[in-house]
């Protein structure tokens, strides 16, 4: 493996490690989100570590969201649901907290537009209802 090659690997990895982190905070932290940390986390994983981009895709808490998500770009119900009460809460706190309205009024703004994506994101398929496309979801 050339200099290159392992300098970018060890990017990867680092980069990886931090969006696990990060959403390992947003698991207890109100207003930081998981899920699309660990998305981010399984993506650079995928470029610079198999195995943990294998420990990811097989965990317990995280591997329904990252194979829903590379199966068929879905999120499920429940994080949905999670997310926008979680954005809502924080929405409540801003509008209450914020030193001034317009601090409030952007990140309302920014949420208000994930919400919305995140609503409109496709739901997993059940298990069995339907065939996986693009084939067997070997890692």
């Amino acid at each position: 493996m050339t200099r290159r090659r392992r300098v970018a690997a060890w990017a990867w990895l680092a980069l990886a490690y931090l969006c696990l982190a990060l959403g390992l905070i947003g698991v207890v932290l109100p207003g930081l989100p998981t899920t699309p940390f660990v998305l981010v986390a399984a993506w650079a994983a995928a470029r610079g570590s198999r195995r943990l981009h294998r420990w990811l895709y097989r965990h317990r808490l995280f591997g329904p969201m990252v194979r829903d998500w590379r199966r068929e770009g879905a999120v499920s119900r429940r994080a949905k649901y999670s997310a926008i009460l979680t954005m809502l809460l924080c929405a409540a706190i801003l509008t209450w907290a914020a030193p001034a309205f317009w601090m409030a009024g952007i990140a309302i703004a920014i949420m208000t537009t994930v919400g919305i994506w995140l609503w409109h994101r496709p739901e997993p398929v059940g298990v069995g209802d339907a065939p996986v496309r693009g084939g067997s979801e070997r890692v």
